[in-house]
């Protein structure tokens, strides 16, 4: 059976990338009918923190995918001293006391390449055991071997055949001096544990995979198959980066604009990876079965952004797509869960409500834009726009809206065919053309210039909201 694990470091929010890497590494297992593991690479202890753990759960509780098993690395350090220890009593890795290199996870300090410290490399086992028993501290090293060397090979799914020199790999870190494994040999140490048999990651992590072959063959474990990702980039070719880039780079950022957690996973699968087909918009179903890593892109894709606006446009665009087709039964709640955020109250009658959402979202792009662009809907304190407001001072709308409102008063109908009666009926009386009265009307009802069918608007706002806002404008 294929088992993947997506392993996110507690060091800052959920990045884009690592939400990328974490939705395809779910694609693949569904697709295959395998196991995702989330596991939580939080041994850097310098660096961990509460508040970046809560934004991983945070943010893949958000997308709404879910793992089928879950496991934090720090509650593992045992198996992860065990392996090391074994290497060491096989000769396969040995102690490095050399000061310089005590708290260094891969070499000393210094300038120029370093491969090893061949005094160290060749301390006799009963040498390095007297030190170590006399409390000197230590690194404990992976010995590579150099003589003869040999050619460290592998296919990678994305970028193919990939090799390299033992010749030209140091002699890395395992355990620091603190006893604490190197992210090296934490991550092989619970992929052998855990049995996975995909490693899918970001193409950063490449260089790393021929230390981690070794390790395990060292270990005498079946090697993964490897699949690295393309980088994502910002505007200007840079790494995106929490530190440069800050909030842009976090998936709790889309979240809180109003997206659906289906459109930005479409937007996260499209960057970099393409069904081949033309599609854009697709359902989880539809990404779940044309995922494959011949159709990931080797090279680096392209996430656009400006210091003015965070939120990529392809992303708006797709969001505005899944916001439009999702069934209204579906979308209803989290409509009204992004009203209460903003605090609005939506209205009671539920069958009501989802005749208005399903009504006016085809204008919308976000979730948020119900409680802005939508706000007229759910509240009589709404602003309006300098484009409406434009409809509503041509001259004699406001008297002509003022005569509407007491006509559909009058009518103990209030449909959208009885209320475009009463307009187009006024409208040939008082010698005007219907679409002041519908312009002006759609201004003093919610505050935009633009949005779904004009009579719908009235049903959607209510009558007797319509009568009061028509009299008072």
């Amino acid at each position: 059976m294929i088992r993947a694990r997506f392993a996110p470091s507690p060091t800052g929010y959920l990045h884009i990338g690592s939400a990328r890497t974490f939705i395809f590494n779910w694609l693949y297992t569904r697709k295959h009918h395998g196991t995702m593991v989330l596991r939580i690479d939080d041994t850097d202890i310098d660096r961990n923190t509460s508040a970046s753990l809560q934004s991983i759960y945070d943010g893949l509780n958000w997308l709404g995918l879910g793992w089928d098993e879950f496991y934090r690395q720090s509650e593992r350090l045992d198996l992860h001293r065990q392996l090391a220890y074994d290497l060491l009593a096989k000769g396969l890795a040995y102690r490095d006391f050399t000061p310089a290199s005590a708290d260094l996870e891969d070499k000393p300090r210094g300038e120029g390449p370093w491969l090893c410290n061949p005094e160290m490399r060749g301390l006799s086992r009963e040498e390095s055991d007297r030190r170590a028993a006399a409390g000197e501290p230590f690194v404990i090293r992976f010995r590579v071997d150099r003589d003869p060397g040999y050619e460290v090979a592998f296919q990678d799914e994305v970028y193919g055949a990939q090799s390299k020199l033992t010749a030209d790999i140091e002699d890395f870190a395992l355990l620091r001096s603190n006893t604490m494994p190197t992210y090296h040999l934490a991550s092989c140490a619970d992929d052998i544990d855990l049995r996975i048999t995909h490693i899918i990651r970001g193409q950063d992590h490449l260089s790393n995979t021929f230390k981690h072959i070794l390790l395990f063959q060292a270990a005498g474990a079946p090697i993964p198959r490897f699949a690295h990702l393309p980088l994502l980039i910002a505007p200007d070719g840079s790494k995106l980066s929490k530190r440069r880039h800050g909030p842009v780079v976090s998936v709790t950022t889309y979240r809180d604009y109003g997206f659906l957690p289906l459109g930005y996973i479409n937007f996260l699968c499209l960057l970099g990876w393409s069904p081949k087909d033309n599609r854009e918009q697709m359902t989880l179903y539809e990404l779940e079965s044309a995922f494959s890593f011949e159709g990931v892109n080797r090279s680096n894709a392209v996430v656009n952004f400006s210091d003015s606006d965070p939120i990529d446009p392809k992303a708006l665009w797709l969001n505005s797509q899944h916001l439009r087709s999702i069934g209204v039964a579906a979308l209803a709640p989290l409509v009204r869960q992004s009203l209460a955020e903003n605090g609005l109250q939506p209205y009671r009658d539920e069958d009501f409500f989802k005749h208005v959402v399903d009504t006016i979202r085809t204008r919308f792009s976000t979730l948020v834009d119900f409680s802005t662009k939508g706000r007229a809907y759910f509240s009589d304190d709404f602003d309006i726009d300098p484009k409406a407001q434009e409809k509503l001072d041509v001259p004699g709308a406001r008297e002509l809206l003022h005569e509407l409102a007491e006509r559909i008063a009058a009518n103990p109908e209030f449909t959208e065919a009885s209320v475009e009666r009463d307009l187009r009926k006024l409208a040939d009386e008082r010698g005007v053309k219907a679409g002041v009265l519908i312009n002006a009307s759609r201004a003093a009802l919610t505050g935009q210039p633009v949005g779904p069918s004009a009579f719908a608007v009235f049903t959607c706002i209510g009558r007797e909201r319509v009568i009061q806002r028509l009299r008072k404008v």
